[in-house]
């Protein structure tokens, strides 16, 4: 798609509105629209925004940072390529944009989209090409008469019954994501009653954050005109399972290389197929893991899913096939070893702002790419199971079990501040302390609530 094909779409599609959507630093999507009669021109000069959004958090309150106030503004400018028309809103299509500064038109250093893109070239700078997706898992709620909610129906993981139950709503979805681009790869009734999961086709990094917004945005609202409410906050419902958004990834090698077009993760006469190269990324992974969960897991709310023995991971550890280690190195398939190797990162929900989440994995990665960081041996037990003397000699540690201690932990983490810019890191940080300081006083169930409606 050219700024030339989005125009014949949008009259094609006898569209009113535009929307020129972003995700900001309280993992939010927000933006504006243009009536389509202004869409040309919109498109070629962007939509002015005030630069205090990218200090407005989670819970819409300022948060103090300089440069961030009710003086200059950033424009929102769209990438033709990502234009979809919303087969839940009427007349109505999307695009995804960049920030760019007002004075000279350049990315402005507070976009995360635009962070993404600098660790996509860094990667590109060592060879490699970063491909990506994410396991989508939501609750689908009712609304209660009280002002509350409840879950949408009350099947048992991967029953049959829960495919029934919601039947309608995910057909729709699907047929939705479908029409906008996006490719299904598998669907599923998950753990918590009214729970859901799907699973995207892998992508280059950028398209794999970019499905991240569309998919939340496709479910969203299909579930609404089915009269449900679908949330992707991390616990909605303090006692049932919770959501993650676990990022698969994988590292293939740059065109004009010699290793061009294979998966660089991928060698098969090593233990679980695992390249040294895969070793020093998931090496740079858990070494950076304490801060990147700032970014990965980005609310309060988050904390209550990552506990020891929740299949959520709560140790810096990796293993093959566990599910309780950070990172998992999946099985892959029969007959497609090569192509399907990948990595997993388990920490990892929907509160995050997927460019900044996976730009910053891509981040800690490539420093353990360079350093030739050695993971250890992988985990082959619960690590919550091992004594605390076994994980201190492993080299095992908690992961920080607030948003607070995340944030502690990122503010010390000097390669992950390096690669986010200090007007970025800066701003990131005062939003996610002002949405932390503003649920400290909340009850477990008052903080669940208002994540339900935030996600």
């Amino acid at each position: 798609m050219n700024a030339e094909t989005v125009l014949d779409e949008a009259n094609r599609a006898n569209l009113r509105l535009v929307r020129f959507l972003y995700c900001d630093n309280g993992g939010i999507v927000r933006g504006k629209a243009t009536h389509v009669e202004g869409l040309a021109r919109r498109m070629a000069e962007g939509i002015g925004q005030t630069l205090a959004m990218q200090a407005f958090a989670g819970v819409d309150a300022l948060a103090a940072v300089a440069g961030m106030g009710p003086v200059g503004e950033f424009r929102l400018v769209p990438d033709p390529a990502t234009f979809v028309v919303l087969p839940y809103a009427p007349h109505t299509g999307m695009m995804l944009c960049d920030m760019l500064r007002q004075d000279d038109r350049q990315p402005w250093e507070a976009c995360p989209r635009t962070f993404l893109k600098r660790m996509i070239a860094r990667a590109g700078e060592l060879g490699m090409v970063v491909r990506a997706t994410v396991e989508h898992e939501f609750y689908l709620v009712r609304e209660t008469a009280d002002g509350g909610y409840e879950s949408y129906d009350r099947s048992l993981c991967y029953s049959s019954i829960g495919f029934d139950a919601t039947a309608e709503i995910l057909d729709d979805v699907i047929a939705t994501l479908e029409r906008m681009g996006v490719q299904v790869e598998q669907f599923m009734p998950e753990l918590g009653p009214g729970q859901q999961e799907l699973s995207i086709a892998h992508a280059e990094a950028l398209r794999a954050a970019d499905n991240v917004i569309l998919v939340r945005e496709a479910v969203r609202g299909v579930a609404r005109r089915h009269g449900a409410l679908a949330s992707f906050a991390a616990k909605p419902f303090l006692d049932q399972a919770g959501s993650g958004a676990h990022i698969h990834f994988s590292l293939w090698g740059a065109p004009g290389t010699a290793h061009a077009g294979r998966n660089l993760l991928y060698a098969p006469a090593t233990r679980g197929g695992l390249s040294a190269l895969g070793r020093h990324f998931v090496g740079g992974v858990l070494a950076h893991l304490p801060a990147l969960v700032a970014l990965t897991c980005a609310s309060p709310n988050s904390y209550r899913r990552l506990l020891p023995h929740f299949w959520s991971s709560a140790y810096t550890a990796y293993g093959f096939d566990n599910r309780e280690g950070a990172i998992r190195v999946p099985s892959p398939f029969w007959g497609r070893e090569a192509e399907s190797t990948n990595l997993e990162l388990k920490p990892a929900d929907h509160s995050g702002n997927p460019y900044l989440a996976i730009g910053a994995l891509i981040a800690a990665g490539l420093d353990g790419v360079r350093r030739e960081l050695d993971p250890g041996e992988p985990v082959q037990v619960d690590p919550g199971n091992l004594s605390e003397d076994e994980r201190e000699r492993r080299g095992i540690k908690r992961l920080p079990e607030s948003l607070d201690a995340a944030l502690d932990a990122l503010e010390g983490d000097e390669t992950l501040l390096e690669a986010l810019g200090p007007l970025e890191a800066r701003a990131y940080v005062a939003v996610k302390r002002l949405e932390s300081a503003y649920f400290a006083d909340k009850t477990p169930e008052e903080e669940a609530r208002q994540h339900v409606y935030k996600y």
